[in-house]
């Protein structure tokens, strides 16, 4: 990420952070309308999930500078979540959850630079969880992420 995205990216966290669980859970509720089936994958109750949710997502901008810190923990990780049934094909819809839910909450302030500076940390960190140095695309083509 360059110097420039990896500030945008802290900016407009600081924004979405206040809104804490709540983001968490618009995430979620934005992922399960794309992919219903992802539903399964979880327990009757995300609101301690969209709290992790919020708190990697605070880790990854913390580390901006240096990714290698958070690898080792990316990896365990998207392991965990191979476990659960989560699949490679996965990593774009929640791109697309994530870019939604993003400009809903950040909303004029969401601009093709700050889509372009999350989309490039979104990739490292579906990177490092898969663990294979190849990303599936962020969105599937056509759709409103992917444009």
């Amino acid at each position: 990420m360059s110097p420039d995205d990896m500030e945008t990216v802290r900016r407009s966290f600081c924004k979405v952070a206040m809104l804490n669980a709540r983001v968490g859970l618009q995430f979620y509720e934005r992922l399960f309308a794309l992919d219903p089936d992802l539903r399964a994958l979880f327990g009757e109750d995300v609101h301690p999930q969209a709290e992790k949710l919020v708190a990697t997502l605070a880790s990854a901008v913390r580390h901006l500078s240096n990714p290698a810190a958070l690898e080792g923990s990316l990896r365990a990780m998207g392991e965990r979540h191979r476990g659960y049934g989560v699949r490679d094909e996965h990593y774009a819809t929640v791109g697309e959850a994530l870019l939604s839910t993003l400009e809903t909450n950040l909303g004029p302030e969401f601009t093709p630079d700050v889509r372009g500076a999350w989309l490039a940390l979104y990739g490292m960190v579906a990177r490092m969880m898969r663990g294979d140095g190849a990303c599936a695309p962020l969105a599937p083509a056509g759709s409103a992420a992917a444009d």
